[in-house]
């Protein structure tokens, strides 16, 4: 009688979820957003930024900031002003190419996933290196930071491992193994967990894809996925019953991964 009271209770939840969404767009918002406007993807180009040399790998702006921060096959990591397009500060000493970045809660840090199996943290004001962290035997292709705390960060290599970090000492705390290679991280809300998206169907486990999944986000009331892979499929993951409450697709919609055709960076929007 209890398992087909869970039961109910799971299909209710599901269906709830399912009932908010209208044409791909959740019309109920969740507990925990803050106010928010619906805004549209801009039709006009502001800045075309010529930014790397060889290909762009990663690329995030600052919290709160007009500042959007580029890293790239050139080992180099570069902070440019969006209003006017220009190059406000390139960080070096990175010996690999720039696979993905992350950004300290409070914009002081920045951290590079490189090929050369190692990641890298700047201070933002300064630019120098703060760190070098070593441990990863394969590239290091995927970081973030922790939401709540300037201390902690995450990575994850080809080597089959996700590492986590301690950003003020500069060492390695905990170190997971994993049968699969890493492609993405994304910490939860709270600073506790975080959660990795996969190559193989280690991944379809939990994201529900059929194919490698390319990028995760986590809702700021910790309850929803939004996942997207190499399947064109965008879909929207209930993870209290990890069942699948929404799939976005359309028309035309192709989801790519490969950093050497990533060349320009366009900025859209309003003068």
């Amino acid at each position: 009688m209890y398992e087909d009271m869970m039961q109910q209770l799971k299909v209710s939840s599901v269906k709830q979820l399912a009932e908010q969404q209208a044409d791909g767009i959740i019309n109920q918002r969740e507990a925990g957003y803050v106010d928010h406007v619906i805004s549209t993807v801009q039709s006009s180009c502001k800045h075309t930024i010529r930014a790397h040399e060889g290909g762009c790998g990663s690329i995030l702006f600052q919290l709160n900031s007009d500042k959007l921060i580029s890293g790239g096959q050139d080992r180099t990591v570069k902070i440019w002003d969006t209003k006017s397009g220009t190059l406000s500060s390139t960080l070096h000493d990175c010996l690999g190419s720039v696979l993905d970045l992350a950004i300290t809660h409070d914009n002081r840090s920045i951290i590079a996933a490189s090929s050369s199996n190692n990641l890298y943290v700047w201070e933002t004001s300064s630019g120098q290196v703060q760190h070098t962290l070593t441990g990863h035997t394969d590239k290091a292709c995927a970081v973030d930071a922790s939401k709540v705390s300037s201390h902690n960060s995450v990575s994850a290599a080809y080597d089959h491992t996700m590492k986590v970090w301690d950003l003020m000492k500069g060492y390695c705390t905990n170190t997971i193994i994993f049968q699969s290679n890493c492609n993405l991280l994304s910490y939860s809300m709270d600073g506790l967990t975080f959660h990795s998206g996969h190559v193989d169907e280690v991944a379809s486990e939990v994201a529900a894809r059929s194919q490698a999944v390319t990028s995760i986000y986590i809702s700021q009331s910790e309850s929803l996925l939004l996942t997207s892979g190499r399947d064109n499929l965008h879909s929207l993951v209930d993870l209290r019953t990890l069942e699948i409450c929404g799939t976005f697709r359309a028309n035309g919609n192709r989801v790519a991964s490969r950093w050497d055709q990533l060349m320009d960076l366009s900025i859209y929007g309003q003068d």
